[in-house]
Parts: structure tokens; C-alpha cells; sequence
């Protein structure tokens, strides 16, 4: 072979088989973010469009409710079977009163609307009494719960710059009053304990934390222990009895539901909601269809983000008994669910005879009798 020929091999290696082993190794060292194999798995299964009965979301946030057709929503909830929805941030005052008047109208019966709370100035001597009046006239303006944000007890801080605790006492008379005018307070505290761990290769919130660096609450100099933020939550399940309280996110104890039921136990003026943790459900099915039909009389549907389209998964979970079928958000799970195939009694509790029992004013006619 002449040197013309040698380099002509030469050229053809370097132009079609060094680019190919390149693609080929671009190919291998794909990162964990992007690998989503196509299962070959061939099992019996749907999706879940309606629920199997009527139910109430008492978890979804409609920020814009007095602007926003309502109409259009109602007849999106139609689709899946939504009789009622909880809007929990319904604000105060004049912004509360107008979502309240304008549901009302365009579409009766359909959405009840949650009291929020507001911490600014706790530190003034009438904070106390204050809120407490506010929340009086939220009332008596339609507000038939209050919702309580994560930032109590993380991020709140009085005037010197300290965290405001949930236990806090001088919210004190909030909670009683809540639970003297008879109405629940859905309160969301703190963030799943895995955000407290370190950001590696053993956490199972990895990409969370990647893509939103924010919600890492391991720097020990901006915020307390995962155990001591939900101390504080406790400790006013504990001090008011009389009033009632809904665990949003089931506590962040969906992933321990023997702890779980245990808090459940010790505190029988607290329910909870499945809000965004039907993909820790969905990996436990036997043990979780335990745990529901054990505390049936305590447990609420919940959605959080109102996306239609993602209560499928969540109908699929807690109706089927379908195997190994796809979540809907891979930070939240990179795994696959299972249905729990829960009894219709309880399924009727957790979409809406538990909701009757606890949140007032919803319209009954709306449900079935039995």
C-alpha cells in the first residue's frame, strides 16, 4: 500500500469511526437527569380520568380566583368527578370577601375559600388582638378555614430578626379562635426531613435540590432541625385540642406511616391530606392500603398544584391495582407507583365524607346519602 492509500484509510477513520465513538460515548455518560427508559414491561392498566366517586380537593391554590373564570374551572372539576374545591389561598380582608362573592356567582356551591394569616408586625403590642378580629370578619365574609404557610416556623422573623415559632403563644388566640368559630386550620409546616440532608449520591431528592437549590434547609445557621420545626407544629396540635387541624402533606410522614399513625393517635383533634405525597404511597401499596383502612375516619384528599391531568395518577393510586405505572414529576419520584386498590368505603371517607365532617358549609346535596 502506497503512502496515498495509507492516508486515505487514515482520512476515512478519522472522519466516520472517531465521531462515532464520541457520539458513543456522549451516549454512555449521560447523567441521571436524562435517563427515562421506556419500560418493556407489558401489565394490565389504565389511567384513572374521573374519581370513582364525588369528591372534594381540600389542598389547590387559585391565587387569581377574583380575576379568573371560575365557570371554566368548575366544568374542568366536572371532568373528574371534583364536586367541591378548597381554595387555600384565599388571602384577607377585602381580597378574601371578593373571591368569596365572586365564586359565589359564577359558580354556587362549587369552591370553598380558606382565611390566610398574616405575620407581619407580630412584634406590635395589638398583633394579637388584631389578626383575631381579622379573622372574625374573614368569616363573616364566607372564609370557612384558614390555611397556614411553610413560612411559619422557617422563615417568619420578628423585628430583631429571630424565627418566629409555630408554637409561638402569641398566636395562641388565633388557633382558639379558629376553633371556636368552628372551622379547620390546614396548616403546612416545614419541608420533607430529606431536605435537611446532605445534597449526594444517597439523597432521594437530589434532582429537587439541584434544580431548586432554595429548599435546602441543611445550613444549621438559617434554620433549626427537621425534627425541631415539627416539635413546634405539635406542640399546638397539643395546646388546642378544641380545634381542629389538618396535616397538610400528611405531616412529611408519608414515607414513616407507622410514625404517622402514631401522631394520629396521640392528637385526635388532627386529620391529614395526601396532598403531594401520593408518589410515597404509590411505592408502599400494601402497607399504605393498611394505613388508610386503619385510620379511614382521619384521612382527606388533597391535590396541591392544580394541574387536571395529574389526578389521574392520584385516582390510579388510591383506586386500582395496577402495577408499576409512571408518576408525573421525576424530582419527586424516579420511581414507579402501584395502586393501593382501596375499599369504596374508604375511598367515600377520603374524597368527601371526611371533608363533611370537618369543613363547614359545604353543600351535602352535592354527594350521595349513603
Amino acid at each position: 500500500m502506497n503512502l496515498k492509500s495509507i492516508l486515505s484509510v487514515i482520512f476515512i477513520f478519522l472522519v466516520f469511526l472517531v465521531p462515532n465513538l464520541t457520539a458513543q460515548e456522549e451516549q454512555m455518560s449521560m447523567d441521571f437527569e436524562k435517563y427515562n427508559p421506556t419500560s418493556t414491561l407489558v401489565v394490565p392498566g389504565q389511567k384513572i380520568k374521573a374519581a370513582k366517586f364525588p369528591f372534594i380537593d381540600i389542598h389547590s391554590h387559585h391565587w387569581r380566583m377574583a380575576t379568573q373564570d371560575n365557570g371554566f374551572v368548575a366544568r374542568q372539576m366536572d371532568s373528574l368527578n371534583m364536586k367541591v374545591l378548597v381554595n387555600l389561598s384565599g388571602r384577607s380582608g377585602d381580597a378574601l370577601k371578593e373571591m368569596v362573592d365572586v365564586t359565589s356567582k359564577q359558580a354556587p356551591g362549587r369552591f370553598i375559600i380558606f382565611a390566610n394569616i398574616d405575620f407581619e408586625g407580630m412584634d406590635e403590642p395589638n398583633w394579637t388582638d388584631r389578626t383575631v378580629a381579622q379573622l372574625q370578619l374573614d368569616y363573616e365574609n364566607g372564609a370557612r378555614g384558614i390555611k397556614i404557610f411553610k413560612n411559619l416556623g422557617l422563615t417568619v422573623l420578628d423585628s430583631n430578626g429571630n424565627r418566629v415559632q409555630t408554637d409561638d403563644p402569641r398566636i395562641d388566640p388565633v388557633w382558639a379562635k379558629a376553633g371556636d368559630l368552628g372551622i379547620p386550620v390546614l396548616i403546612h409546616t416545614g419541608e420533607p426531613a430529606v431536605f435537611w440532608d446532605p445534597i449526594d449520591e444517597h439523597n432521594e431528592r437530589w434532582i429537587e435540590m439541584k434544580n431548586f437549590p432554595d429548599r435546602h434547609r441543611g445550613d444549621s445557621t438559617k434554620y433549626p432541625s427537621w425534627e425541631i420545626v415539627m416539635a413546634e407544629q405539635w406542640n399546638v396540635f397539643r395546646k388546642h385540642p378544641e380545634t381542629t387541624f389538618i396535616n397538610a402533606h400528611f405531616g412529611w410522614m408519608a414515607n414513616d406511616l407507622e410514625r404517622l399513625g402514631k401522631h394520629l393517635d396521640e392528637f385526635p383533634n388532627v386529620y391529614a391530606e395526601i396532598a403531594a405525597i401520593i408518589a410515597e404511597l404509590g411505592r408502599q401499596p400494601r402497607f399504605a392500603k393498611e394505613f388508610f383502612i386503619k385510620y379511614q375516619d382521619r384521612l382527606l384528599f388533597g391535590k396541591d398544584t392544580y394541574r387536571p391531568e395529574e389526578y389521574y395518577t392520584y385516582f390510579r393510586v388510591l383506586e386500582s391495582k395496577d402495577e408499576y405505572f409512571d408518576y408525573f414529576r421525576k424530582r419527586h419520584a424516579f420511581w414507579k407507583m402501584y395502586g393501593l386498590g382501596l375499599p369504596d368505603e374508604v375511598l367515600k371517607k377520603v374524597y368527601y365524607k371526611n371533608a363533611l365532617k370537618i369543613v363547614p358549609d359545604i353543600d351535602k346535596s352535592l354527594f350521595p346519602e349513603d
